[in-house]
């Protein structure tokens, strides 16, 4: 490749002299431009192109050293040869120690050595700038990385620091220069607290590369501390000897303490951040363990919060959490220090009450948690009241191990739930046939979804003075392999805890409103049909649009539909309920206080829901005429019924002394026994061609 001359001088004769000395060169690889003014030369040089100069610094427009450092000024990375006169020698002088890269006398400018001593100025300045590059790479790569890197000497001072050696150690390149590396970088063991030999002295003395010591703490400049790994290796020069060392090192505190969160995490629950089930499954085997070695008893205390789904869904998931994290408060303030609270999931709790001795001591933790957690909690602008049933397992009667001991509790905490909830129940072995009826029955639920094998039962409503069918009640039934119709007493409440209430419901649902539009295209009688829902359906904020979109889908008229709802589940959330009920009215869709007179509504509420039946539960009913009861209350009833001009009808109607007591106190309406049992749709089909026995009601 030919390589671009620029010569720049007034003397014409110093001019072609230069050139054909050039152009005899042995591989002719010189293309060469004459200028005789320096202005027109940094014209041409400001164009680029040119790979060497070769300057007179005596010209027509500029005189001496200022002519080499105008031109340097323009070309500072371009080799510039200077071209004097013998007698120039501290001229030419000057401008090597400005950055001349040579210069040539006169007389020598035939010699034979000028194209190589340019060739060799065009390469050493190429050398030098694939240097520059590089370094410059190298530089900006070491500085754009996190980890710090220091650099020594052979005597183990600080050649080079980069941007985050400067930052971790509060020393900058500058500072450090020269200095000990045991000074720049001061390390001390993380545990012991001792100063550490720094590891670039072993790789100056061994030359082996050598990582930091687990827990290495950095000392900073400022006496800040950061914990710190990686590694160092020595640095040979290119004979393959010991030139020095370099070290490589990162903060690792940050991590270290995600790595401790992350432990944490891993066993506290993130709401509550009490320990969780590893966490105290681990604690319980420690217990266990204790408890052997003392001759001791420990208890598992299996806490779950009464009716929190209801608090969850009508007051909002925010508030939830806040409860649950008030709970969790409550709890820990209720036991010892050497006691441990978990939380398990949703509402539920463990406590572990540990060198128990007596199980009176277990007795009184209970007692205090029901009473504390009784109290209402302050949340936002809410007042809040919360209970508990708790369940209690005691170790060694009731288990060997964690996992017997929390099965166990578990069962007791079902067991006090069944027995009204807000109370304690001890582990008892007859409570496990319960559990394995209950998990039995829970496992039949959900096969009954899946495999359509509810069925529903109808049973007439009545009116007492004509004997004509006004209205029937859908009925659930499950049927069971083996055993038959199960009655929903054994299995609407786990459906309610197992949360499969609400897909059964809509099943009853469809399936009440779709047998009725059966009967009516059949051509019998259309009576409304009445439906029970639960707390769990009626808190759903889709429910009034699910049962519109069945009513739809089914073709049933919303004044064919009525829904049968308890006195105890209307006053759960009245304001809900209120709104909720009223847009069911707004359709059509009657309403029924089902077991009224059993819960504890006042009249300023009942007033208020756009109710349209009252129906009496079959307890009083069934008091009627008896030795202890004269019927006053199912009397009392049916007069605020009349009173709210509300139709009212008497459950559980089975005698006709039941049946006469309703008649003389203008009870509209009966359900019961002495009228029909519930009936499969088919047999429910004739009774609607056939009526009640007319004698019935007489």
């Amino acid at each position: 490749m030919s390589n671009r001359i620029l010569i720049i001088t007034g003397d014409t004769a110093d001019a072609r002299v230069l050139q054909n000395a050039l152009n005899e060169a042995k591989d002719n690889r010189f293309i060469i431009e004459r200028l005789t003014k320096l202005s027109d030369g940094l014209k041409r040089i400001r164009k680029g192109g040119v790979d060497a100069i070769m300057a007179n610094l005596s010209l027509s427009d500029s005189q001496g050293i200022k002519t080499f450092d105008k031109l340097f000024t323009v070309a500072p990375h371009t080799p510039i040869m200077v071209l004097s006169a013998l007698d120039d020698e501290m001229l030419t002088t000057e401008a090597v120690q400005s950055g001349a890269q040579g210069y040539l006398t006169k007389g020598n400018f035939e010699s034979y050595l000028l194209s190589q001593s340019l060739h060799n100025m065009i390469q050493r300045k190429a050398i030098e700038e694939t240097f520059f590059i590089e370094k410059a790479r190298a530089e900006i790569t070491l500085n754009s990385i996190s980890d710090a890197v220091i650099s020594t000497d052979v005597s183990g001072n600080v050649d080079y620091l980069n941007t985050a050696a400067e930052t971790m150690t509060g020393w900058s390149r500058e500072e450090a220069q020269g200095h000990p590396i045991s000074e720049v970088m001061q390390i001390i063991n993380g545990v012991t607290r001792k100063p550490e030999s720094n590891p670039v002295y072993f790789i100056l003395q061994q030359n082996k590369s050598k990582a930091l010591a687990a827990g290495t703490i950095l000392i900073r400049r400022d006496g800040n501390e950061a914990a710190i790994e990686d590694s160092a290796a020595p640095i040979h020069d290119w004979d393959g000897k010991l030139a020095g060392a370099v070290i490589v090192f990162h903060d690792i505190t940050a991590s270290q303490v995600m790595i401790l969160k992350m432990a944490h995490l891993a066993q506290h629950d993130f709401l509550t951040d009490l320990p969780n089930r590893m966490l105290l499954s681990d604690r319980i085997a420690q217990s266990i363990a204790l408890a052997k070695r003392q001759g001791t008893q420990l208890a598992v205390l299996y806490l779950d919060l009464d009716n929190f789904k209801h608090i969850n869904d009508s007051l909002g998931h925010l508030v939830g959490d806040k409860l649950l994290q008030s709970v969790a408060q409550s709890l820990q303030a209720c036991v010892r220090s050497s006691d441990t609270v978990s939380r398990q999931g949703g509402d539920e709790f463990i406590v572990l009450v540990t060198e128990n001795k007596y199980v009176e001591h277990t007795a009184n933790t209970a007692n205090r948690i029901l009473t504390v957690l009784s109290a209402p909690y302050s949340i936002g602008e809410q007042d809040i009241h919360v209970t508990t049933s708790i369940g209690i397992s005691v170790y060694p009667e009731d288990g060997q191990d964690s996992e017997t001991l929390i099965k166990k509790a578990d069962t007791a905490m079902y067991h006090a739930k069944e027995k009204g909830r807000n109370n304690y129940q001890f582990f008892k072995s007859e409570m496990n046939v319960r559990a394995v009826e209950r998990q039995f029955i829970e496992v039949q639920l959900r096969r009954a979804l899946d495999q359509q094998i509810f069925i529903l039962h109808y049973q007439p409503k009545v009116n007492l003075d004509t004997g004509v069918i006004t209205g029937v009640e859908a009925l659930l039934r499950m049927i069971e392999p083996g055993s038959g119709m199960v009655l929903p007493d054994r299995f609407v409440s786990i459906a309610e805890d197992c949360g499969l209430i609400v897909p059964i419901g809509q099943w009853v649902l469809r399936e009440a409103c779709s047998q009725t539009m059966r009967w009516k295209r059949a051509g019998l009688k259309t009576v409304p049909v009445a439906v029970n829902i639960s707390a769990l359906e009626l808190r759903q904020k889709d429910f009034v649009k699910d049962v519109l979109v069945i009513l739809k889908e089914t073709g049933l008229e919303a004044d064919c539909l009525q829904l049968e709802i308890t006195e105890d589940v209307l006053m759960s959330d009245t304001e809900s309920n209120i709104e909720t009920l009223r847009q069911f009215k707004k359709m059509g869709v009657q309403l029924t206080v089902d077991n009224f007179g059993t819960g504890y509504s006042s009249l300023s509420y009942l007033n208020k829901f756009p109710i349209d039946i009252l129906k009496i539960d079959r307890s009083f009913v069934h008091d009627i005429g008896s030795i202890n009861d004269n019927g006053a209350i199912a009397g009392a009833i049916i007069a605020m019924g009349i009173s709210l001009k509300q139709q009212v009808v008497a459950e559980g109607v089975e005698e006709r002394a039941q049946l006469t007591f309703l008649k003389e106190r203008n009870c509209e309406e009966g359900q019961g026994f002495f009228f029909s049992h519930p009936l499969f749709a088919e047999q429910f089909a004739v009774l609607l061609t056939t009526g009640i026995s007319e004698t019935c009601c007489r």
